[in-house]
Formats: C-alpha cells, sequence, structure tokens
C-alpha cells in the first residue's frame, strides 16, 4: 500500500476552506493508503502565539480530526512534537537546502514584500522541516492546495539531492492535488483564498461556527450582477466559489448538474442550497467534536499515534545520520 502524509498547521480555528481542501480528502485517502496525519505544532510558532490559545487550537484540531472522519485505526494521527525526530532532520535538511531555494519560497518572500517587521529564522527556515516531515517517512503522496505545491517541489529537490549525494536516503514524493475544492475562496472576497486571518470575519466559515451564524455568512456572500449560476472563476468568482463548496459538501456533484438544477432561479434560492448543506456537514461534525471531548479518545489518539510514528522516524534518523557520518556508535 502506498503511503500518504500531511498535516495542518492549527494557528486558529480550522474553517470549511481546511475541511474541503484537505480533512475530507484525507478521510476518503484512508482507505486507499497508509495514512500518516500529524498535527504541525512546531510549525505554529514560526509566528508568536498565545500559549492558552494555542493549546487549546492543538487540542480542538485533533478533536476536529476525529470529528470530520479520520479513523485511528486506520490512520496514524500524531502531534509533530510527540516525535522529536522531525526537529533533528529538520535541522539536517535546513543544512542541504539553498538560499537561494528558501528566498523563493512565497510565505517568507511576501510577508518581506509587504514591509513587516521582527519576521522570524523559524519562518523562514520552515520549508526545510516541512520537508523533513515528508521524507521522514517516506511518503508517496502529499495531498495539498496549489498554493502548497512548492513545498513539495523543494522537497523534491533536496531529497533527490541527498539521495545523490549519500545514497538512497529518500522516497521522492509527489505532490497530490483535488479537482474539486482545492482552494476555497472566502465569501467576502473570493479572489482571496479563506483564512482565519479574515479581519471582517464574514467571509470564513469555522467548523465550530454557530449554525445561525454560517448561514448568515453564506447569504451574505459576494456575488456578482450577471443573475446565473454558471462556473467561471474569471467572470463570477464569487458564484463558481458557492459551486465548489456545494460540489463539494454533496458528493463531488458536477458542477453542470448544478447549473442545470438553478437554471432560471435567482441567486436567492442558489444561496439557500448552498447554506443548507454547509450547516447539515457542520452539525454533523459539530456533534461528534462534542462526544470526543466528552472521551478519552484525544489522549489515547495521540499516544498510539507517536508510538507508530516514533518506530518509522527514528529509523529513518539513524539511517540519515550514519549516512552522513554523525553517528560514531552503532544503535
Amino acid at each position: 500500500m502506498k503511503r500518504m502524509l500531511s498535516g495542518i498547521k492549527p494557528t486558529g480555528q480550522l474553517h470549511l476552506g481546511n475541511y474541503i481542501g484537505a480533512l475530507k480528502h484525507f478521510v476518503e485517502y484512508q482507505d486507499e493508503y497508509e495514512m500518516f496525519a500529524f498535527i504541525a505544532n512546531l510549525h505554529c510558532i514560526t509566528v508568536p502565539q498565545d500559549p492558552k490559545e494555542l493549546q487549546t487550537n492543538l487540542r480542538d484540531c485533533v478533536a476536529l480530526y476525529l470529528a470530520c472522519g479520520l479513523d485511528p485505526k486506520k490512520a496514524t494521527i500524531f502531534l509533530q512534537t510527540d516525535v522529536m525526530e522531525h526537529a533533528q532532520l529538520g535541522y539536517i535538511m535546513c543544512c542541504h537546502t539553498y538560499l537561494g531555494e528558501l528566498n523563493r519560497m512565497t510565505q517568507f518572500k511576501d510577508k518581506q514584500a509587504n514591509g513587516e517587521q521582527n519576521l522570524t529564522g523559524g519562518l523562514y527556515t520552515y520549508p526545510a522541516l516541512m520537508a523533513a516531515d515528508i521524507v521522514l517517512y517516506d511518503a508517496d503522496y502529499v495531498p495539498v492546495g496549489e498554493d502548497q505545491k512548492q513545498h513539495v517541489e523543494l522537497t523534491r529537490d533536496v531529497a533527490i539531492r541527498m539521495n545523490n549525494r549519500y545514497g538512497e536516503l529518500f522516497r521522492v514524493p509527489e505532490p497530490l492535488i483535488a479537482k474539486v475544492g482545492a482552494r476555497i475562496m472566502s465569501l467576502s472576497d473570493p479572489n482571496k483564498k479563506m483564512s482565519k486571518s479574515d479581519e471582517s470575519n464574514k467571509g470564513c466559515i469555522y467548523l465550530l461556527d454557530d449554525l445561525k451564524a454560517a448561514r448568515k455568512k453564506v447569504m451574505g456572500a459576494v456575488t456578482d450582477s450577471v443573475g446565473k449560476v454558471h462556473y467561471d472563476p474569471v467572470n463570477q468568482p464569487g458564484i463558481s466559489n458557492l459551486m465548489q463548496i456545494l460540489s463539494s459538501l454533496t458528493n463531488d456533484r458536477p458542477f453542470d448538474e448544478i447549473e442545470a438544477e438553478f437554471e432560471g432561479k435567482g441567486y436567492g434560492d442558489f444561496k439557500r442550497a448552498v447554506a443548507d448543506a454547509v450547516c447539515a456537514k457542520l452539525e454533523e461534525i459539530q456533534n461528534r467534536y462534542r462526544e470526543i471531548l466528552a472521551s478519552d479518545l484525544i489522549e489515547t489518539t495521540l499516544a498510539d499515534g507517536a508510538a507508530k510514528a516514533s518506530a518509522v522516524a527514528s529509523a529513518k534518523l539513524a539511517k540519515v545520520q550514519k549516512a552522513i557520518g554523525m553517528e560514531i556508535i552503532t544503535r
């Protein structure tokens, strides 16, 4: 069975874009692949975090992984910091990553171009840590959105470089991008990705949002004056985004079917259908979330996941360090 790895950085509450673009597919993939799904808490601290808020977000993230359908009997679910090999291999990968490669990484480059101050070394070098996250488990595939494909490409470059230098150390991963819902946009500005940093709080639907609030956000979503439900991301980005959401929440229903259903109908009818689908999914997730918090499933899942992940990671790190010449005692 091929192996897949991915993780989510819980710097805030998980939202509908996270579910459609990532978690929904994780659940589908766990039956097709040997799935490693981790919570990337080392990546969280590349920017300042409130400790109590971060701890809440981490617990909610694990609970929502489970509430969305990830099964700890099928997938290995763990906290990144519970497997120390991530940080150590991350430093080794950093030492084999060129400055020019890091300079081209979008997140740091964009923040620097926007004049943001006090950017950290961790924010600059985190793509090397992300590369270590992936190659540590010999992942065949990494499910990512279009905006994250760059990181898998860097991982491939560094893995190939080290394989050429030291022998076959790593499996070279492939990015896997979902055709539908890979990039859900803001409801208030469909030219921007749905994000937890949305200042207005109108464009982002959180998985733990009150259902009435979620419905209000959908009904208030930006559309256009065309007056036709048609998939055209360039000329009708708002309607196209809502179509992606509806399709993803209704078994990846084809866009032409959605267009046919709402032919001759107004945007109000269409938005109500999207809101119904969104609220039905949120209610399902939130009911399961509350059950999980009332149990010990988070603790047992993380303990079991860390044990399974550590067994794989420790063997890989030992192989790498021996090949590089860092070990003098056989372990």
